[in-house]
């Protein structure tokens, strides 16, 4: 990629920190993939029939491993400290040099969720902060423009004000609270005419005994469910999903709120990597930094997942095409595929929710290639 010519070497430690956070997620990542990928038994389900209807209902939750909440903790406080970092650089270039102890103690990034609370934030800069932070000056200006309060319909929505109640709760009370949810409930009986049209469950915590489909009595209705785990926005009944959470929070840290409080400007391009190799000392930092990548680890998770259940899902419906190898062969084959490149053959497959015969007969074609080479490649094995 090409360097970021723009990121001043004062902010190279903020961009290694950035890295790091990468590398954190990618250890979240890691854990969900066996969590939800390869254990395939994430939730229990068994039947009850109650008169004239069948319900499935949760039994049994795989506990969630321990690490993975305090993984997430871990990369929230390391993007409010890079935050908070990239403040105070700017504070002691604007003051020409080292903050006394009282003013640095000062240094940092506030959520203002009301425009009456970043006056009385500005208010406790203008008695004892740096020059820098207080009203008037340039680094407060960037400050004000990064405040949840700008957020008009739902300020604690605002990615900012998310990050510091994610920190605040971590420090001062548990790491991050996480829970199995079941977003979607899929009848593979009805397909749907959209992806839209697929209904939502609430996004909250799944519990034994809970009730997630019902039926009529006298049918038996096939469905398939995706279970995911959810993070708990402090003081809020929001659960979003934690993989999203922390890729969402962690690129607005990365392309908006760092490079704004830097330059004072809509982001400049190309945006700061999200990972370059921090495990070696390099002798050229800036050079390290231009050697990274702007794909996170967010995007490689969600890439990741997304390959497997569809290799899972793909492989039957290649094994039943006549000259097409064992199911064994298929899957082999299947694995054997980078997960860009077996998506990208997904992505040839176009959705047809009306059943159109010219895209259903152009998605026959592409299952006979993928067909043909399972077959080629269980051939070569021998």
């Amino acid at each position: 990629m090409p360097a970021a010519h723009w990121l001043p070497g004062r902010h190279l430690g903020v961009a290694a920190m950035l890295a790091h956070v990468d590398e954190t997620i990618a250890a979240v990542g890691e854990l969900l993939f066996e969590y939800q990928a390869r254990r395939g038994d994430v939730v229990h389900l068994r039947e009850v029939v109650d008169g004239s209807l069948r319900h499935l209902v949760v039994d049994s939750i795989a506990p969630i491993p321990p690490k993975m909440p305090l993984l997430a903790a871990d990369a929230f406080n390391d993007l409010r400290a890079a935050i908070e970092h990239t403040i105070f650089v700017e504070a002691e270039l604007a003051a020409g040099g080292t903050l006394d102890e009282s003013a640095a103690r000062l240094v940092e990034m506030p959520a203002a969720r009301t425009y009456d609370s970043f006056l009385e934030w500005n208010r406790k800069q203008a008695k004892r902060g740096p020059a820098a932070l207080r009203d008037g000056a340039e680094l407060n200006r960037r400050i004000y423009g990064l405040q949840p309060f700008h957020r008009y319909a739902d300020p604690a929505a605002h990615p900012l004000a998310r990050l510091v109640a994610y920190t605040n709760h971590s420090k001062h009370r548990t790491p991050a609270v996480t829970a199995v949810q079941i977003p979607v409930v899929n009848r593979e009986d009805v397909p749907p005419r959209h992806l839209r049209d697929i209904p939502k469950r609430p996004q909250s915590p799944i519990l034994p005994g809970q009730v997630v489909f019902t039926a009529p009595g006298d049918r038996v209705v096939p469905v398939s469910i995706f279970p995911t785990v959810g993070i708990n926005v402090p003081d809020t009944d929001r659960w979003p999903v934690l993989m999203n959470e922390l890729g969402e929070i962690a690129a607005w840290v990365r392309t908006q709120a760092v490079p704004r409080l830097i330059t004072g400007t809509d982001p400049p391009s190309p945006a700061i990597p999200a990972w370059h190799d921090i495990s070696r000392g390099q002798l050229d930092a800036s050079a390290a930094v231009a050697s990274g990548t702007l794909v996170s680890a967010y995007e490689r998770n969600k890439e990741r997942i997304g390959a497997a259940l569809a290799r899972e899902d793909i492989a039957g419906t290649i094994a039943v095409i006549d000259g097409s190898p064992p199911l064994s062969e298929v899957s082999a084959w299947l694995e054997s595929l980078s997960d860009s490149d077996f998506l990208a053959r997904m992505k040839q497959i176009v959705p047809s929710f009306d059943h159109d015969p010219d895209e259903m007969l152009h998605n026959w074609g592409v299952l006979q290639a993928m067909s043909a080479d399972a077959a080629a490649f269980s051939a070569a094995r021998g």
